[in-house]
């Protein structure tokens, strides 16, 4: 029997978000933290993620990737701490291509590990538990999106893609990707690798 999942007031949750990111955002080593990101790009190729956004481009538009993640981060922490550490709780719904972006930011072990040393909070991220009791898809509307707002304002639409609309772009991936031997939304590649590049 699956226990209902119960989280903080989105106005807790994004005041003590808010006081995170401040943390963050005041720490040292943030600036080396985004470069090392940045850096990343070359780094930051698949298939489902970023190419749901519209003429992806990794270099322009991983300022703006960089600054939702980390507010998303920032809220993940809050309800961690608000809940005693419940990592169910706290690995809340993203849109996919902030969620992604999350990948390139704790790629930044030791760095991520010295922040949170020096600021007093903890980072969550965790694979199993995003479909899980609390996991699922980000939409309009939802926990993740109420609590954005109330810390942060509204979201940036252009990263904040909604469930259906995701699976939309990502059904007309399938039918490029397919053509070229990607299938099984790039868990399977059949590209002839011996074939002379022309």
């Amino acid at each position: 029997m699956n226990a209902t999942l119960v989280r903080p007031a989105p106005e807790k949750v994004a005041e003590r978000a808010r006081e995170i990111h401040r943390t963050m955002q005041a720490d040292p080593e943030f600036g080396r933290l985004w470069q090392t990101c940045a850096k990343y790009s070359s780094d930051w190729d698949d298939f489902y993620g970023y190419p749901i956004i519209v003429d992806y481009d990794a270099i322009g538009d991983a300022p703006g990737l960089f600054k939702e993640t980390t507010r998303a981060m920032a809220l993940k922490s809050a309800v961690y701490a608000l809940t005693d550490g419940n990592e169910a709780a706290a690995e809340l719904p993203l849109p996919v291509p902030v969620d992604v972006m999350s990948h390139a930011l704790t790629a930044q072990f030791t760095l991520l590990c010295r922040m949170q040393e020096r600021g007093g909070f903890q980072f969550v991220h965790m694979t199993d538990m995003e479909e899980g009791p609390g996991g699922g898809s980000w939409d309009h509307g939802d926990y993740t999106h109420r609590c954005y707002r109330e810390a942060f304002g509204p979201i940036n639409d252009r990263f904040w893609i909604g469930s259906k609309e995701t699976e939309r772009r990502r059904k007309v991936l399938d039918g490029v990707y397919g053509v070229i031997g990607v299938t099984e939304r790039g868990k399977k590649v059949a590209i002839p690798l011996g074939v002379s590049a022309s």
